[in-house]
């Protein structure tokens, strides 16, 4: 799974979490940017950065995730981190945060650096140690689905699903929550199956997913091009191979459920 991309769309759709991670107030995201940062003449990138809007009370939080090991991990942030305040020389002061899935992961000396960890200006932060995730932060429990397993990432995505209905009042950060959620599962379950979406995602959410927008616009250029209802009927299969219903793409294209299964059947025989 593409962690890094995973974390930098989740950081940058939703600031808040990163300051809940490290018991901050998440109101504090409004003062803050976040980006990835490339440090100049160097093959080095900060994962992510959170640099302040307009202000040098507020410090600097660079941010790395690491999934794998590597016992080279703090001699490259520093490197990093150290190379960013010479090229651009901040008034700001900084802090440094690590995520970790596992505290098994973390397999990197701090004995040169070990000043920075005991002054809490850099934290490390593993997320199977911030507890059950159903009684966290709805933010921090969609980031401990990242680490689900396979066979408890179903049912969790699903309680995350009927939380951002209840708990999400903008429509808007909703159906971003609810797409960040698609995109983590689909990652970790490329072989999920149609039921396994359709149990976790009711019509009315499933259309506003990019997995089905992604389809429903297949079918529209479709139709464009062979003719309102026989382009139609062309989309019917990319859409069953998106893991839709034939209900969902009868409504969806507003076709009767019985042209949209001769449609199905029809592709069948010509497989054969």
């Amino acid at each position: 799974m593409k962690t890094d991309s995973i974390f930098y769309r989740l950081f940058q759709e939703f600031p808040s979490i990163f300051f809940e991670l490290i018991g901050n107030s998440p109101e504090e995201a409004n003062s803050y940017q976040f980006s990835s940062v490339e440090v100049k003449q160097t093959s080095f990138r900060l994962d992510g950065v959170f640099l302040p809007i307009q202000t040098v009370e507020n410090p600097i939080y660079f941010v790395e995730v690491q999934f794998q090991a590597d016992g080279e991990i703090y001699s490259r942030l520093f490197a990093e981190v150290c190379l960013y305040l010479r090229q651009n020389q901040p008034q700001n002061d900084w802090g440094a945060v690590v995520l970790y899935p596992t505290r098994s992961i973390d397999t990197g000396s701090i004995k040169h650096y070990r000043e920075f960890f005991a002054s809490q200006r850099v934290r490390r932060i593993y997320l199977d140690e911030l507890g059950e995730y159903t009684s966290l932060p709805i933010g921090i429990a969609t980031i401990q689905l990242i680490i689900a397993t396979k066979d408890t990432a179903i049912a969790q995505g699903k309680e995350l699903i009927d939380r951002t209905k209840q708990e999400i009042n903008s429509q808007r950060q909703q159906q971003q929550l609810l797409q960040l959620i698609e995109t983590i599962l689909v990652y970790k379950l490329p072989q999920m199956s149609r039921k396994e979406i359709e149990a976790m995602f009711e019509l009315s959410e499933l259309k506003q997913t990019r997995f089905y927008q992604e389809a429903f616009q297949e079918g529209e250029e479709e139709g464009e091009r062979k003719g309102e209802r026989k382009g139609k009927l062309k989309a019917v299969p990319p859409m069953l191979a998106a893991g839709l219903s034939v209900e969902q793409i009868a409504e969806a294209l507003d076709l009767g459920v019985e042209e949209v299964k001769q449609a199905t059947q029809q592709q069948s025989s010509i497989n054969e």
